[in-house]
């Protein structure tokens, strides 16, 4: 069979489209740049959320922290804990990342559901790898990750500035509570 009327088949559409929606959701918002000289290395570890954009699977999340770790393959795991305040329950996720083009540059691809990845793109890290500004596809998501479970405020207000600068809809942030933990211990 032709490889152009294939492709043009009333059958193959679906497939085309899906393999569009599923490239375009491992691809950069606009006027956004992954950090350039990444290290893995030093960006392993927790990570606390201090604030995020919201979205349905962080939804009434409190104390939500990250933790990446390297597979044997040279993936990274990613382990996302939060607390769920309306069911005073702990939830964990599993998912496993990988770079989407080089490894010295902060782009990589996420997935939590099988073969179905998502982008992870660090566009800011400072203080030593102390604090990063992580988006994924579009400007719907941004989150501000820090060491530390606090962030001091004249930095907090220097990185929502400068998301607000790339075009992020920073008035919609909701700044997460990582005071006193939970009575509950989380999952391990």
């Amino acid at each position: 069979m032709n490889m152009k009327k294939w492709l043009l088949s009333p059958r193959s559409l679906p497939l085309l489209l899906l393999s569009l929606a599923l490239s375009a959701c491992t691809g950069l918002p606009e006027n956004v740049a992954p950090v350039q000289d990444f290290a893995l290395q030093r960006y392993l570890g927790k990570w606390y959320e201090i604030a995020r954009l919201d979205h349905s699977f962080e939804r009434g999340m409190t104390h939500v922290t990250a933790e990446y770790s390297l597979n044997a393959d040279g993936s990274v795991r990613v382990i996302n804990r939060g607390f769920q305040t309306e069911d005073g329950e702990w939830e964990k996720a599993d998912g496993r990342a990988k770079f989407v083009g080089s490894d010295d540059v902060g782009h990589l691809k996420v997935s939590f559901f099988g073969p179905f990845y998502a982008s992870y793109v660090v566009f800011e890290l400072g203080g030593d790898y102390q604090y990063a500004m992580v988006s994924g596809f579009s400007k719907s998501n941004l989150w501000i990750l820090a060491r530390q479970p606090q962030l001091p405020q004249k930095t907090l207000d220097k990185l929502v500035a400068q998301a607000r600068a790339k075009g992020f809809p920073t008035e919609q942030l909701i700044f997460v509570d990582q005071s006193q933990p939970p009575p509950v211990a989380a999952p391990q």
